[in-house]
C-alpha cells in the first residue's frame, strides 16, 4: 500500500475472506498500515484513504506461479499452434523483435491486468534480453515478483538474437541477481530460468541449478509440455523430461516445473520424493493441443501444484479465476465429477 502513495488504508464493509485455518468469511473493515494488515474488525476511525467495498469480497492477493509479461502484447497472434510450431513460428520471432520500448510497455500491460485481476504476486520467465526493464516495471507498479531472464543456448533456439552462448548466459544471470535479487525491500526475487531443455545444453542446465543454489534463488523452467518435446529429450538423452532434469540436479523444493503433462510413473514418484513444484496452466495446455496435466494424481502423491496463466498468447488472458475453474472442470471427465472440489 505504501508503495501506492498511502500510509494508511481502511476497507469497510466488505465481506472479508480470511483463508485462516477455520476458513472464517465474515463481514468487516480491514485497517492496512505500510505494507502490513493491521487489524480486521475493530479498526481506527479513519485513515488517509477510505475504501468503500459494500457488495465486495475482500481477500488475500493470489499468487501465479507460472507467466510470461515478455508475451503480454502478443495476445491474439499466435492462435491454433501445436507448443513447437507455436515457439518457433510466431513467439521466438515476436520475442526477438522486441526493444526496450516494447518490452516495457507489454510489462506494463501484463502487470495491470494482473493486479486489477487480483494477482499481487507471480513468478514470471523473460525472453533473452532487457529483463532490468521488466523488474524496473515491477518495481515501480507494485507487483510482489520472482523474475528472471529466459537461458537459451542450444541449436533450437530459434533465431541467433534467441541464442546465447553458456558463458553469456551466466554472466548475465549473475549480473542480474546481483542487481534485483531483494530489491524492493524484498518484494523482488530471482529466479534462474532456463526456458526448456529443448533449447538448453546439459552445461547450461547443470551450471543453472548450481547457480540457483549458490544464491539461494528458486529454478523455473518448462518440462514435459507437449509429446514431441518429450521425445526430443528422449532422443538425447534417452530418458523422459523430468528424469532427465532430475539427473542434472533440477529437482528439489526450489525447483519449479511448469506444465508436467507427460510424465511416467517413475516421474511422478519423483516428482513426490523430492517436493518438485509443478506449476499448472491448463488455459495454455488445452489452446496449445497439449494436454491434460494429472493433477489429481499429482495432489493424491503428495506433489505440490501450483496455477497460472502462463503467457498471454497461449490463453488470451491472465485472469487467475479461469485457471481455478479450469483446473477443477478439466479432470472431471478424466475420473468423475468428485474428482476436483469445486
Amino acid at each position: 500500500m505504501s508503495d501506492a502513495g498511502h500510509s494508511s488504508v481502511l476497507i469497510r464493509n466488505g465481506t472479508v475472506v480470511t483463508m485462516n485455518d477455520v476458513g472464517d468469511v465474515l463481514r468487516a473493515d480491514v485497517f492496512v498500515q505500510g505494507d502490513r494488515i493491521e487489524a480486521i474488525g475493530a479498526t481506527p476511525g479513519s485513515a488517509e484513504l477510505e475504501i468503500d467495498a459494500s457488495g465486495c469480497l475482500v481477500l488475500p492477493g493470489f499468487v501465479q506461479t507460472h507467466v510470461h509479461l515478455c508475451q503480454a502484447l502478443f495476445r491474439n497472434l499466435a492462435d491454433d499452434l501445436s507448443l513447437l510450431d507455436w515457439l518457433r513460428q510466431r513467439i521466438w520471432p515476436l520475442e526477438a523483435a522486441h526493444d526496450e520500448e516494447s518490452l516495457r510497455a507489454s510489462a506494463r500491460l501484463g502487470i495491470a491486468e494482473l493486479l486489477l485481476g487480483g494477482t499481487t504476486t507471480i513468478l514470471d520467465m523473460g525472453t533473452l534480453h532487457n529483463e532490468d526493464v521488466l523488474f524496473e516495471e515491477a518495481e515501480r507498479m507494485g507487483i510482489r515478483a520472482v523474475m528472471g531472464k529466459a537461458m537459451m543456448d542450444a541449436r533450437r533456439a530459434g533465431n541467433s538474437y534467441l541464442r546465447e552462448t553458456l558463458r553469456e548466459s551466466l554472466r548475465e544471470t549473475e549480473r542480474l541477481i546481483a542487481r534485483w535479487h531483494g530489491a524492493a525491500n524484498g518484494r523482488l526475487r530471482y529466479a534462474v530460468s532456463p526456458r526448456f531443455a529443448v533449447t538448453a545444453s546439459d552445461e547450461l542446465l547443470h551450471s543453472a541449478v548450481e547457480l540457483a543454489r549458490e544464491r539461494g534463488t528458486l529454478f523455473h523452467t518448462h518440462a514435459a509440455e507437449n509429446r514431441d518435446e518429450v521425445k526430443l529429450i528422449r532422443e538425447r538423452s534417452g530418458r523422459g523430461n523430468v528424469e532427465y532434469l532430475h539427473d542434472l540436479g533440477a529437482s528439489g523444493p526450489d525447483v519449479c516445473l511448469a506444465h508436467c503433462i507427460w510424465t511416467s510413473e517413475a516421474e511422478r514418484r519423483l516428482l513426490a520424493e523430492t517436493g518438485t513444484n509443478v506449476l499448472h496452466c491448463p488455459s495454455a495446455n488445452l489452446k496449445l493441443g497439449s494436454g491434460i496435466a494429472p493433477v489429481p494424481e499429482y495432489l493424491a502423491s503428495g506433489v505440490r501444484v501450483t496455477l497460472g496463466a502462463d503467457g498471454a498468447p497461449c490463453n488470451n488472458n491472465l485472469s487467475i479465476f479461469q485457471e481455478m475453474r479450469l483446473a477443477a472442470l478439466i479432470q472431471k471427465p478424466r475420473l468423475g465429477p468428485e474428482v476436483m472440489d469445486a
